[in-house]
């Protein structure tokens, strides 16, 4: 098994959103900000490439909306899927699987993509596209605070080309990967585990966005059930630590992975390390 990170872009998160009720003056200890008080977030895929297999989870923002909108989402860097896919010696054709943690814009943006001739069409044309049944029916049916992040054409051509599988619960998804599903964020959000050579690996997506967010109390304004968050955090890295998961963050620009330990003043981050460094372990 090869886990390979996919760098798929930079953008300008305001601080306030990420770290919601938290102070300003406790949070920029731990994760800087601009004179605007914004900061620096990434979005990093991951790749689980098990031989039969080439498993993409999230694809990031995408290339094809519009210039006012790119402008908003104040993107920055040369991250880009397809380019990050093929300096990793891989193209949209050998992904067999994409597994989406849930459906905002800067998760699923990349699944589809638009041709010369302005059509739009999955990016991965040989492969499944997987999402929870809740988040499906959440973004057919969306809340009014999340109707303005579910896009559309982020996913409806793949749901129209029969690409798309959703899936009902926790479990095995596949014998390499767990799946916990989570509502406090949004409903149906998955986290999948990943059973490495090294050791197991948690994607956090937006469940954990940044390493600072391991803090239990630390939710995101975006979430939409905060209390439910902070419940299902703690019962995810009760779980982390009794089975020494490895947390890979989607959304944090300085760090890739932590490992965590119970510590007399509660759970907190042990080391901080990048993918590589954990893949060549052991």
């Amino acid at each position: 098994m090869k886990l390979i990170k996919i760098d798929t872009g930079h953008f300008m998160c305001d601080g306030g959103a990420l770290f919601g009720v938290i102070p300003k003056k406790m949070w920029a200890k731990q994760y800087p900000a601009d004179d605007d008080n914004y900061c620096k977030v990434t979005m990093r895929s991951l790749l689980i490439d098990t031989g039969d297999r080439k498993i993409l989870i999230d694809t990031g923002i995408g290339q094809k909306q519009s210039e006012k909108f790119f402008s908003y989402s104040r993107l920055f860097g040369d991250g880009e899927l397809i380019q990050s896919l093929k300096e990793n010696g891989y193209t949209p054709k050998d992904i067999t699987d994409v597994l989406l943690t849930h459906l905002h814009f800067d998760h699923c943006g990349g699944c589809v993509e638009k041709t010369d001739q302005g059509d739009l069409r999955p990016t991965f044309p040989n492969a499944t596209y997987w999402v929870s049944e809740k988040q499906w029916q959440n973004y057919l049916n969306p809340n009014i605070r999340e109707g303005a992040v579910y896009f559309p054409e982020n996913m409806m051509p793949v749901f129209e080309k029969g690409q798309l599988q959703t899936i009902q619960e926790d479990g095995n998804w596949l014998p390499e990967v767990e799946i916990k599903i989570y509502d406090g964020h949004t409903s149906g959000q998955i986290v999948p585990i990943v059973n490495s050579p090294q050791g197991k690996i948690a994607f956090t997506g937006d469940f954990i966005p940044v390493v600072p967010s391991v803090r239990l109390t630390w939710v995101a304004a975006y979430d939409i059930q905060p209390i439910v968050s902070i419940q299902e955090k703690e019962a995810f890295l009760q779980k982390a630590i009794n089975e020494n998961i490895t947390l890979f963050f989607e959304h944090d620009f300085y760090h890739e992975c932590c490992s965590i330990e119970e510590t007399n003043k509660g759970i907190a981050v042990k080391e901080r390390f990048s993918l590589e460094e954990f893949t060549s372990s052991n």
